[in-house]
């Protein structure tokens, strides 16, 4: 699943090409979505309409219009943006176009078709999005992420750290990929209850996790399965990665073989020796009932 450096990547890549253009149709392939594609809104809300922004919030993407609608694009499993001349072929995934008028079309693909699209009308888009971000937890790279504001959602939770940072309503994007990988650069053991990390552990964790996502949006993100960037060329972080898929090879840092376990239902890595956690024996091997497993 894109992440947030990819959906930040694909943001990035999206501004030059359609900012500045007009919709003038709209092509929809008649399979549902995540949600059921609601054509005639979009017409009403989208036609002949220019894009004056595009912004992230969490893992979607916000495209705000002339008349002051948005389109909310999330990518879901395999979703991939696209802006393309008009004739070339649409493409067998291809489920929501957006013609536009220098001839290119802006096109949503989406193999497994867990992805969104939706329009919030004009009338009421601020509200809609109002309602929409405070559902949705700190952003990574805003001011909002501090550690002491992290300590605080952290009190009295005793999940794991690592579960507490992919919680997309206390934090917003942060996947597994790049919360295996900012834990290590902090030296923390996934395993630790979010209510026992320290401020100063938190200091740390804050500056790991922006770290790591700066680098992973400055290298186009990752492309572990498919993910592509608006101009079709792969993401080069997975080549970066210090622990995540590491299973068995020695640490960067120590040489101690990369552990895998799992966490929360999610493939957790980490070195044993740079991230010890020999006070939290009980938490972690309730979860790793199906530690190196594969």
């Amino acid at each position: 699943m894109p992440e947030l450096p990819e959906v930040e990547v694909t943001r990035r890549g999206l501004v030059p090409l359609l900012r500045k253009r007009t919709i003038t149709a709209i092509w929809w392939s008649g399979n549902s979505l995540r949600i059921p594609v609601n054509l005639s809104l979009l017409n009403n809300e989208c036609l002949k309409q220019s894009v004056e922004a595009i912004h992230r919030r969490a893992k979607n993407i916000l495209i705000r219009l002339s008349n002051g609608a948005v389109l909310r694009i999330h990518l879901g499993m395999t979703g991939k943006l696209a802006v393309l001349d008009s004739q070339i072929p649409r493409a067998k995934h291809d489920h929501l176009i957006f013609s536009l008028d220098n001839n290119q079309e802006f096109r949503f693909n989406d193999v497994r078709r867990f992805g969104l699209v939706e329009v919030w009308a004009s009338q009421s888009a601020r509200q809609k999005e109002r309602s929409f971000s405070q559902s949705e937890g700190l952003e990574p790279l805003s001011n909002d992420f501090q550690p002491l504001r992290l300590m605080e959602l952290a009190a009295r939770r005793t999940v794991p750290v690592k579960a507490f940072l992919m919680n997309s309503k206390l934090v917003a994007g942060i996947g597994n990929i790049y919360a295996n990988e900012a834990l290590f650069l902090a030296k923390l053991s996934p395993f630790t209850p979010a209510k026992e990390v320290t401020v100063e552990q938190w200091k740390t964790l804050c500056t790991a996790c922006v770290t790591v996502l700066k680098k992973a949006i400055k290298a186009g993100g990752s492309s572990i399965s498919d993910f592509l960037a608006t101009n079709g060329q792969p993401g080069y972080f997975q080549l970066q990665l210090k622990v995540y898929g590491q299973k068995g090879l020695p640490c960067p840092v120590c040489r101690t073989p990369i552990e895998k376990s799992t966490l929360a239902g999610r493939a957790t890595f980490c070195c044993p020796s740079c991230q010890p956690s020999p006070l939290l024996s009980v938490a972690q091997k309730k979860h790793t009932k199906k530690r190196n497993n594969s």
